[in-house]
């Protein structure tokens, strides 16, 4: 697949056509769904008060994560308004509008205004959390309490709005996420080890994606303030989880117990981030980082068919959000102007999901297994981070159309 030249005219109308009917099915729904680890938010917690302890918490999340039915209305759990979905969508419009599709510009005003009134509450900063509380194996974090990451993809939508719209207010609430992060999550031990704390601020997790994530908004956010205050916690942290990748390029997810896995789209947030931090410091320092770690990614998660695997080591789950991230990574690390651009991997991807996991009423379902397809419709989890994609995919195939067109004589 890798190098093969893949941005005919139809796929960009194709990945137009569908982007269409993704963003008409959730304007729908009004932005809102439910999510693979939204369990917690069933009100029968509310009134059988002896299941909301720690294991029937991870009973109920594990059982509903898995469930090829969707089981939620039956429990009575919600469909919520998720901050870090619609950071996500206000990112893929920006996208489209860069494309040449600028036809979204009033939804993200009202996606900003919703992510305005989802801020995590009683708090000085601007910052996120989920629409949920979760059961992790040691803490639970209530619904709308901030977290690194859910703040990080808000805070750099708020950055991508910012670009392109020129809302000031944008940047200041990005400004103040990132004073979030620096002032509360920031650690520093050893002289070398360095962090940001995940996913409360009391939890000094070392999850390299959480930090690389972190350091790349902390990077756009210094470079469009001047101010430098946010750049040392960056390269400090940076430095800490780059020097963590194995030797054959791969990153476990974290440092700590059950942690050593390695998947799909935590690689590549890995791997994004890391090229958006060499852009804003600017360094090259990581730039052999990148290489290993993306030949790696190249090696194990893309399959000849154009699905791809969710973990390094075997295909199933086929999930959509290792999809969405498998056709992002090349559109983030690779130039589609240059001749063998690795965007043709991209466009197998998205081919194989229109094929396999999209429905013609306007969404993708969440997971194929070995014995069979589950369909539910996520919001967060395959909505957004499909339509992300594709704007993502849809910008990259513009980029390169236009060119070969500057180039023709």
């Amino acid at each position: 697949m890798q190098g093969r030249v893949a941005a005919e005219p139809q796929v960009t109308a194709q990945l137009h056509t569908a982007f269409q009917s993704l963003i008409s099915h959730c304007r729908e729904s009004d932005w809102a769904g439910h999510d693979p680890y939204d369990a917690l938010n069933s009100r029968l917690f509310e009134k059988l008060r002896f299941l909301d302890r720690r294991v029937p918490r991870l009973i109920l999340t594990q059982l509903l994560r898995r469930s090829p039915v969707n089981l939620r209305s039956a429990l009575d759990i919600p469909k919520t308004q998720n901050p870090k979905a619609l950071a996500l969508f206000v990112s893929a419009f920006t996208k489209m509008t860069a494309g040449g599709r600028a036809e979204h510009a009033a939804e993200s005003k009202y996606l900003i205004e919703r992510l305005e009134a989802l801020r995590s509450p009683d708090n000085r900063y601007w910052c996120w959390g989920y629409s949920f509380p979760w059961q992790t194996r040691t803490v639970i974090v209530p619904s709308l309490a901030p977290n690194l990451v859910c703040t990080t993809f808000v805070g750099a939508a708020l950055l991508d709005a910012y670009e392109c719209y020129g809302d000031p207010k944008c940047l200041t609430m990005a400004v103040s996420a990132a004073e979030y992060i620096i002032d509360q999550l920031y650690w520093r031990e050893n002289g070398s080890v360095a962090g940001f704390a995940y996913p409360l601020p009391t939890v000094r997790s070392r999850v390299h994606n959480a930090n690389f994530l972190a350091a790349a908004l902390l990077c756009r956010v210094g470079q469009h303030t001047g101010d430098r205050r946010f750049m040392a916690p960056a390269l400090a942290a940076t430095r800490f989880s780059a020097s963590r990748q194995n030797d054959d390029g791969s990153w476990p997810y974290g440092d700590g117990p059950f942690q050593s896995f390695v998947d799909n789209f935590h690689t590549g947030f890995n791997l994004c981030a890391l090229r958006v931090i060499m852009r804003h410091l600017p360094t090259d320092e990581f730039e052999a980082n990148v290489r290993r770690g993306f030949r790696y990614y190249c090696e194990k998660f893309y399959l000849q068919s154009g699905a791809v695997r969710y973990f390094n080591d075997r295909t199933y789950p086929i999930d959509i959000h290792a999809v969405a991230q498998s056709i992002i990574t090349p559109t983030a690390l690779c130039d589609p102007t240059t001749p063998g651009s690795e965007l043709a991997l991209s466009v197998s991807v998205f081919r194989w999901a229109m094929k396999h996991m999209w429905n013609a009423r306007g969404y993708f379902y969440y997971r194929i297994l070995r014995s069979g397809t589950i369909r539910i419709p996520y919001m967060r989890w395959s909505q957004a981070w499909m339509a992300f994609a594709m704007a993502q995919l849809h910008w990259n195939l513009t980029l390169r159309e236009k060119a070969r067109g500057s180039a023709l004589p």
